[in-house]
């Protein structure tokens, strides 16, 4: 037993250093898709409550494709179709050497848009809930639309979307294991990788577990500070909130 746990260690024999450079892979991934995913999801959201046909019709056609859509052919296609595609633009366009796309970014790009789709619909259920005389308020106090929806509109919208995206960051930090299929080295590429040198997939796919579990613990914990942060000064009374 002592042996196998050996094998988790930082020694010579021992996969530590590799698992930890693993879940420096993962939470990296995951931290720089989060702010490109709700960003763009943000965008879709405004273009789903347009008043242009067009933008409405884009932005739902968005969220209907990447919704319906396997993540994991998503990032297929990102990562092996785009790439091809460029590849071939840039030898039409005479340039020199070749394009590649980095596993990192395709993978950031490929959870992004996903990310994008889903959190679309958080933020149109925010939006949804500010009223529309504050907007309204805002302009009578000479307030551009840009400066009312920064200043008026955005800081409200935070705390209502904020339960929502935080359920959308759990299943964003979960769904990075899905960029080992294209030798990304996070958590599930080092402990598959493990598991065929070693032959101890219960050792090491359970602490894959863990990990994945530390990060989902600390997560929920941060969620739940910054929810009772953002509701700071808001009290419920009767179904009001004030």
């Amino acid at each position: 037993m002592l042996d196998k746990l050996a094998l988790l260690g930082f020694g010579p024999e021992g996969w530590g250093w590799a698992l930890l450079q693993g879940a420096g892979i993962t939470i990296s991934i995951a931290l720089a898709t989060l702010p490109f995913g709700l960003a763009l999801g943000l965008v879709v959201a405004l273009g789903k409550r347009s008043d242009k046909v067009l933008l409405r019709g884009l932005a739902t056609a968005y969220t209907t494709i990447f919704r319906g859509v396997p993540e994991l052919l998503t990032l297929y296609i990102i990562y092996f179709g785009i790439q091809i595609v460029l590849q071939e633009l840039w030898q039409t366009l005479g340039l020199p050497g070749s394009f590649s796309i980095p596993p990192f970014g395709a993978g950031m790009v490929a959870l992004g848009v996903v990310l994008a789709a889903f959190s679309s619909e958080v933020w149109v259920g925010a939006l949804n809930s500010i009223q529309k005389g504050q907007r309204e308020a805002a302009a009578a106090l000479g307030l551009s639309k840009g400066q009312a929806f920064r200043l008026v509109v955005l800081p409200q919208l935070v705390r209502v979307a904020l339960p929502g995206l935080g359920n959308n960051w759990m299943v964003l930090l979960k769904e990075t294991s899905l960029v080992s299929v294209i030798t990304l080295p996070d958590i599930m590429f080092i402990t598959t990788r493990a598991n065929v040198v070693t032959k101890e997939p219960f050792l090491f796919f359970g602490a894959a577990m863990l990990i994945y579990l530390f990060f989902s613990l600390v997560s929920a914990r941060t969620i739940d500070r910054l929810e009772r942060r953002a509701n700071r000064g808001f009290a419920t009374f009767g179904g009001a909130t004030r």
